[in-house]
Parts: structure tokens; C-alpha cells; sequence
């Protein structure tokens, strides 16, 4: 039986940075296999993110999310699931709101206030965590730290990859806006050059993700 890996795209930007790296992943992990199913979390229908209803808690609910809406087959999918792959650009120095909504629900429904067992959950799924960002790739290093610790112990072992400096218009010169903060040749060029091997980069890390023993 093949594995089942779930790619999840938190960046709204179809055909962009974030976008092409989870189809280049998502590419790797079919290569070895598996079976990808993939979610746009800016084309589902309403969700939220963590409501703090409690209902997680209760022992017939345990470890499940009990809110309904647009995340709730994406959470389901996720925990029967033998991989994860999530990306998300880098807005304001965060990842954007629709991966913290995953994220808090993600997370919160595993969480027992327990302290000699803190996480319900029954199986690990191993998590390869992607983010773009128009900074460069070490500017957010402590901000992955934090996500790969939590997940690697609410989830499953993570492991994350940054594509920095990355280009966010085609031609920045049709535009009337003054970004003179940033070099559009160079941003063009490191496109070009840099973002392809970057690409491969992250085909390999969905190919040893789906070969990853559950």
C-alpha cells in the first residue's frame, strides 16, 4: 500500500515561490510512492483557527478537533496521514494567517495539560515545513526553531527548509511603487539561478520524507 502524504499550501499566490516549492516536494514524495493529496488553504470554505472550546479534552473527543468548518478535513486527512508537507511565506515576520490557524488546531487538539504526557497522540507523521520570504534565508532562523520543536513534539519529526530573498513580482518595473529596498536584478538573477537548485532541494526532501518509516 502506498503512503499517503498531505501537502499543504498556506500562501494565497498560485504559481509562486511558496506554491512551486510544495508542488516541487510534493513531485518528490510521488517519486517515491506516495500518494499526495493537497489542500490551498486560501480556497477553502470559512475556518478559524484554535476557538478554545475544550472540546479536544473531553475523552471521547481525544485528540480530535471538534470545531467544524473548512479546516476540518484537512485535520482529519492530516492524523490518518503518513507525512505532512506545509508552506508558508514569510508576511510582517510570521508565517500568514491561514498556517496559524492549521497550526493552532494542529497542535491544541494533541496538548493534554498533562504533565508526564503532554501529547495524546497515537502516531507521529513526519512534517517537512517550507517558508519563502523576501528576507534572507537566515533572518527567520529562530522563528523555524520554535516550529520544528513544537511540531517535532505535537506532530511528528520535522524538518524545515527556507527559500530567502525570493522574487515577488515578474517585472518590477511595470509598476509605479518606489520598493527601493530591494535589487530587481539581483532578485531576478537569484531566481534564475539559486531558486531552481532550491527546487531540487525540496523534491529530495519529499522523496525521504515519503520513504520516512511511520
Amino acid at each position: 500500500m502506498s503512503k499517503k502524504i498531505i501537502a499543504v499550501n498556506a500562501g494565497p499566490r498560485i504559481g509562486w515561490n511558496t506554491d512551486t516549492l510544495i508542488t516541487q516536494a510534493s513531485k518528490g514524495a510521488q517519486s517515491a510512492g506516495a500518494e499526495v493529496i493537497r489542500f490551498d488553504l486560501f480556497r477553502l470554505e470559512r475556518y478559524t483557527g484554535c476557538i478554545s472550546c475544550f472540546g479536544c479534552k473531553k475523552e471521547e473527543n481525544r485528540g480530535h478537533c471538534v470545531c467544524r468548518d473548512g479546516l476540518t478535513p484537512v485535520l482529519d486527512v492530516i492524523r490518518e496521514s503518513d507525512g505532512l508537507i506545509i508552506g508558508s511565506p514569510n508576511y510582517l515576520g510570521q508565517l500568514t494567517a491561514s498556517f496559524r490557524a492549521l497550526y493552532e488546531r494542529l497542535i491544541f487538539q494533541s496538548l493534554t495539560y498533562n504533565r508526564e504526557n503532554p501529547c495524546c497522540r497515537q502516531t507521529e507523521v513526519p512534517v517537512l515545513l517550507l517558508m519563502t520570504s523576501n528576507a534572507q534565508d537566515t533572518a527567520y532562523t529562530q522563528l523555524l526553531e520554535n516550529y520544528q520543536q513544537t511540531l517535532n513534539r505535537f506532530v511528528g519529526p520535522t524538518q524545515t527548509f527556507v527559500s530567502g530573498d525570493t522574487l515577488q513580482l515578474s517585472d518590477y518595473s511595470k509598476t509605479d511603487w518606489e520598493w527601493t529596498m530591494f535589487n530587481p536584478e539581483a532578485k531576478k538573477l537569484r531566481r534564475e539561478t539559486v531558486f531552481p537548485q532550491e527546487c531540487e532541494k525540496v523534491f529530495e526532501l519529499g522523496a525521504k520524507l515519503a520513504e520516512q518509516k511511520g
